[in-house]
C-alpha cells in the first residue's frame, strides 16, 4: 500500500491538518480534500470513495472526518486498518474531536502521524507502540531524576543533622546558663512557689476557617509529619540557620500553608502536647482492611519550679485502647485513679527536656470506626477515556478535619478535564496525580464529590486513593482535664494543644 497523505478535514472539505508522505503540493491537497465531500453520498454506508487518480478511505470523527488518500492500486483492508490507528491516535491525544483542539494537538499528532506512515507506507506498530515513541521516554532521564532525588534527600538529612546538633547546643547552653545541674531522666526540684494561680487551661481554635472556598488553586498541604508545633517553632529557627550552609534552598511554601491552620497555643512553663497519628487502609467497596491510631502525651517543663506535678487525664479503656506510661510513673496510681505522678515524689519532671509520659494504642476492623469514607467510581466512558467520580462524606459529625488533600493517582499519559468540584484542586505532575484540597471537612460540609475525565482504560491506575489533613479533635477520648503541685495541692497554669495527623490513609 501507499498512503499519499493523511489527513482531518471538516464536512466541508476544508484541511484542518495534513501530512504529505509523498511528494506534492499544497495546492494538490487542499483540491483532493475540497473534492472529497462532493463525492460522499447522504445515508451511505461506504468508508472508501474511488476516482480515477486516488482513492479515499475516511472515518467519521463527530463533525470531522480522518481521510487517508491513497493510490488506487494500494490494499484496501491494510487502507482501512491503517485509518482505525490513525483514529485511534486522533482520540487518545485529543479529549474532543472539534477544529480547536485538533489545532491545539497538530504537533503531537503529526508526529503521531509519522510513526505510523513512513514515506507512504505503514510501519508494524501499534497504539501503545506509537504513546511510547512520542513519549520518548529515556532511561538516561529517568537516572538522573534518581540522583537529583538522592542528592536532595541526602541535603535533607544533613540539614536535620545540623539542626539537631544545634538544638543539643543550645540546651546545653540553658543548663550552664540556669546555674542548677539536671539528670539525664529527672531533676532536682526548688522549693515549691508560696502561691499559685488557680488553673487557666489555653486551647485555641483558629477563627474563620469556615470561609467560602476560594475558586483558584492554591498550594497543596504537605504531607509532613511534624505536627507538634510548640516544639517546631524552634526547628524552623534551626533550618533557616543551617539551610544555606548545606546547600538547600527549598524551603517548602506547602509546610508554611498547613501550619497556619492550626493555632499556636501561647505556651506556659507547663505545657502539655497530645498528639495522635492515624493509619488505615479501606478497600474500594467501602470495608475497612485496618485502621489503627498512635497517640502519645507529651511533658515539658520549663520552670524548675514546677517540676514536682500530678497529671489528671481523661483516659477511658474500652478494651480496644491500649496505654502504656513512662517507666518512672506511678503505675497503680495511673490505672486506679487516671493521675500521671512519679513513682518517687522526692524527685520532679524534668527541665527543658520534653518527656513521653503516657502512649496508647487503638486498634480495630470495625467499619463504624472509619472517621472519613472515600469512594473512588472509575467508569470507561467507551470512547477510549474513563470518567472518574470521586466523594467524600465525614462519617463521625464530631469530628473536624483541616487542610485535607485527597491524592487520586492518574495514568502516566493525558491531562484530567475536571467537571463539578467541592473544593478546589490542582494536577501534581512530579507524583502524576490529581490532589483534591478542601480547607475543611466538618458538620457543615460532610459530604463532596469530584468529577473529571481522562484519557485510559485501566481503571485500577486510580488506585491507591491517598488522604492527608490534620485536625484539633483525637480520635481516642484522653485529654488532660488539670495539672496539680504534688506538696501543695494547688492548680497550676498549664497548656496544651492537640494534634492528630494522619501518617498512611488510603483506599486501596
Amino acid at each position: 500500500m501507499v498512503v499519499l497523505a493523511a489527513s482531518i478535514c471538516t464536512k466541508g472539505g476544508k484541511g484542518v491538518i495534513s501530512r504529505q508522505f509523498r511528494e506534492m503540493p499544497r495546492a494538490r491537497i487542499e483540491g483532493l480534500l475540497a473534492s472529497f465531500p462532493k463525492l460522499t453520498s447522504a445515508g451511505q454506508q461506504h468508508t472508501t470513495i474511488e476516482t480515477e487518480h486516488v482513492r479515499y478511505v475516511y472515518q467519521p470523527l463527530d463533525e470531522l472526518y480522518m481521510v487517508l488518500i491513497t493510490n488506487r492500486q494500494s490494499n484496501i483492508l491494510q487502507d482501512i486498518d491503517t485509518l482505525h490507528l490513525f483514529a485511534r491516535v486522533v482520540s487518545d491525544i485529543c479529549h474532543s474531536t472539534d477544529e480547536r483542539e485538533i489545532l491545539r494537538n497538530s504537533f503531537e499528532l503529526l508526529s503521531a502521524f509519522d510513526e505510523i506512515v513512513s514515506l507512504g507506507y505503514r510501519e508494524n506498530v501499534n497504539l501503545a507502540q506509537v504513546k511510547s515513541i512520542t513519549e520518548m521516554e529515556s532511561h538516561e532521564e529517568k537516572i538522573q531524576e534518581i540522583i537529583a532525588r538522592n542528592k536532595e534527600q541526602e541535603a535533607k538529612e544533613e540539614l536535620k543533622r545540623r539542626a539537631k546538633q544545634l538544638e543539643m547546643q543550645k540546651k546545653e547552653m540553658l543548663k550552664r546558663g540556669s546555674g542548677t545541674s539536671f539528670g539525664s531522666s529527672f531533676g532536682q526540684s526548688i522549693n515549691r512557689p508560696s502561691s499559685y494561680a488557680e488553673p487557666q487551661v489555653q486551647t485555641s481554635f483558629e477563627e474563620g476557617i469556615r470561609s467560602t472556598y476560594s475558586s483558584s488553586p492554591t498550594p497543596s498541604p504537605s504531607k509532613a509529619k511534624g505536627m507538634q508545633l510548640g516544639r517546631k517553632q524552634k526547628g524552623a529557627d534551626l533550618f533557616e540557620a543551617v539551610k544555606n550552609e548545606v546547600g538547600f534552598d527549598d524551603v517548602s511554601e506547602k509546610a508554611s500553608v498547613r501550619s497556619t491552620s492550626i493555632s499556636k497555643v501561647p505556651v506556659e512553663s507547663v505545657h502539655l502536647s497530645i498528639n495522635e497519628k492515624i493509619s488505615l487502609q479501606a478497600n474500594r467497596d467501602g470495608g475497612l482492611e485496618n485502621l489503627e491510631v498512635k497517640g502519645d502525651l507529651e511533658l515539658t517543663i520549663s520552670d524548675p519550679n514546677m517540676t514536682r506535678i500530678k497529671i489528671s487525664v481523661r483516659a477511658v479503656d474500652d478494651g480496644n485502647l491500649q496505654l502504656k506510661t513512662h517507666p518512672n510513673v506511678d503505675k497503680k496510681l495511673f490505672s486506679t485513679d487516671s493521675i500521671i505522678a512519679l513513682k518517687n515524689p522526692g524527685k520532679g519532671f524534668p527541665v527543658n527536656q520534653p518527656l513521653g509520659v503516657l502512649r496508647w494504642r487503638f486498634i480495630t476492623k470495625d467499619e463504624t470506626s472509619i472517621p472519613l469514607s472515600i469512594n473512588c467510581w472509575p467508569s470507561p466512558a467507551g470512547d477510549g477515556t474513563i470518567d472518574v467520580n470521586i466523594e467524600y462524606e465525614l462519617e463521625n459529625e464530631n469530628q473536624e478535619f483541616k487542610d485535607v488533600v485527597i491524592s487520586i493517582p492518574l495514568p502516566p499519559v493525558g491531562n484530567p478535564v475536571v467537571g463539578d468540584v467541592d473544593g478546589h484542586y490542582e494536577v501534581n505532575r512530579q507524583t502524576r496525580s490529581l490532589e483534591w484540597q478542601l480547607p475543611i471537612i466538618d458538620a457543615s460540609n460532610k459530604q463532596g464529590s469530584l468529577e473529571f475525565n481522562i484519557a485510559g482504560e485501566d481503571v485500577n491506575v486510580f488506585f491507591p486513593v491517598g488522604v492527608s489533613f490534620i485536625s484539633e479533635k483525637m480520635i481516642c477520648d484522653i485529654d488532660v482535664l488539670d495539672v496539680i503541685h504534688s506538696e501543695s495541692g494547688a492548680s497550676v497554669t498549664f497548656s496544651k494543644e492537640k494534634i492528630l495527623s494522619a501518617e498512611e490513609y488510603h483506599v486501596v
